[in-house]
């Protein structure tokens, strides 16, 4: 047991060791951004773990989460400790080697965001760090039209979501916006997350608990591992569409087109989520009428508007409008809310995270249903497909500012105070009309 957790926890020194950044004027190269056009295959088929290592197993815990983060990332193992993953609380961020590849993502066409994107940029470059930020980013025309910026360009490494798999070159995340941002960062890494610093730019800030007025003490910290880190469970989902093989033709319908793959996927594919799966009856006048099975057995058929399975992250969010209860991410769960339920008696229900949820139309639904995931993408799912749910390996480290539960308690109350402001001015605007 010993040796198991020993390997867990340990860095693995062989990965990107001999691997350098892409080419950039920041690193040293002898040419300017990325180079490679070819498409690349999904993030989730780049991967240094082997699925054998990580298979599921029924546990009411969820399967052990992965402790490495990114190419130099890992969690600070406590000896004091007996348990598998320790005490949130006592989370600490670590450095195998000393980070040197920052990723810098930004809100798309924010004004607002225009000069803490450049502070931040002439800082880490100021430190010699890499940074790597998205082409689109750069193309703004807020960005592209202002002379100022031309020094920024010439110093970062641009990358393209569609085409360029940088999961193995970034040491750390850094987001400039709200909740939206950091999802939007979950996204593009697919395996292994590097830890997230999110600052609070945008509206509400669940997920990002840094104020930017400090960026360059807390960034230091980050920089010198001295950083508190919360495990934001993930889902593992798979879609599977069915096929039709009768005379060796395949049906149109059983293949997906996703991102990076120049040819339409297998019928089967993966996806992280961090937020939650929403599966509904889409633009159907129809109520959505779909099975829910845990662990194999048929629990209930969803009958309304659709059904929410969300991680303790994702309670807060479209979960906690629909009816249901606030987890805090430490807590290892998934949460089912029906949305806007024919039946009385289908509450929100809080299952354990090792369990396996699949979601199939009911025979005599009278329509397709459509899932979407993070509210990023959007399938439709006919007779005959699934979707299996299940906790993913691959957390996202997301950085705190003090503690887990010192922050999620603080992100409660300042969004109760955001929406009691809210509430008041639109009082008073109807007082004045």
């Amino acid at each position: 047991m010993e040796n198991r957790e020993a390997s867990d926890w340990t860095l693995n020194s062989d990965v990107s060791s001999e691997t350098r950044p892409y080419c950039c004027s920041a690193c040293d190269g002898s040419e300017k951004g990325f180079r490679c056009r070819t498409k690349a295959r999904s993030l989730s088929s780049s991967s240094g773990h082997s699925s054998a290592k990580f298979r599921r197993t029924q546990s009411l815990h969820g399967p052990s989460p992965v402790t490495t983060f990114g190419p130099k990332a890992c969690m600070l193992r406590n000896p004091q400790t007996d348990m598998y993953i320790q005490d949130p609380a006592s989370q600490r961020l670590t450095w195998s080697r000393p980070p040197k590849c920052v990723l810098v993502i930004k809100k798309i066409r924010d004004a607002s965001l225009l000069q803490p994107f450049k502070e931040l940029c002439i800082f880490l470059t100021q430190k010699s760090m890499i940074v790597y930020v998205e082409w689109k980013v750069l193309e703004d025309p807020a960005i592209a039209n202002d002379e100022s910026f031309t020094s920024i360009k010439k110093n970062v490494c641009t990358f393209r979501e569609d085409y360029d798999d940088i999961s193995k070159h970034v040491d750390f995340i850094i987001c400039l916006g709200g909740d939206g941002t950091l999802l939007y960062a979950s996204s593009i890494f697919q395996e292994s997350v590097p830890p997230v610093m999110a600052f609070h730019l945008g509206s509400l800030g669940f997920l990002t608990p840094f104020d930017f007025d400090t960026y360059q003490s807390q960034v230091t910290q980050v920089i010198e591992g001295n950083a508190a880190i919360m495990l934001r469970t993930r889902l593992k989902v798979k879609v599977v569409k069915a096929c039709s093989e009768k005379n060796g033709a395949v049906d149109e319908k059983s293949l997906i087109i996703t991102k990076g793959d120049t040819e339409p996927a297998h019928r089967n594919k993966h996806y992280q989520v961090l937020n939650e799966v929403v599966v509904g009856r889409g633009p159907s006048s129809y109520l959505s009428n779909v099975d829910l099975f845990l662990d194999g057995h048929l629990i209930t058929t969803v009958q309304g508007d659709g059904v929410i399975v969300s991680t303790p992250t994702g309670s807060t969010a479209y979960a906690v409008a629909a009816g249901a209860s606030m987890i805090h991410p430490n807590v290892p769960a998934t949460m089912i809310t029906p949305i806007c339920p024919h039946s009385l008696s289908f509450r929100p229900i809080i299952v354990p995270a090792g369990v396996e949820l699949k979601i199939m139309l009911c025979r005599d639904a009278r329509n397709t249903a459509w899932v979407s995931l993070d509210g990023r993408k959007r399938l439709e799912i006919s007779h005959g497909d699934s979707i299996t749910i299940t906790t993913s390996c691959f957390p996202v480290p997301s950085i705190c500012f003090r503690d887990p539960m010192n922050d999620w308690f603080e992100s409660l109350a300042e969004c109760l105070h955001w929406n009691v402001r809210k509430k008041q001015s639109h009082l008073s605007y109807e007082e004045e009309d």
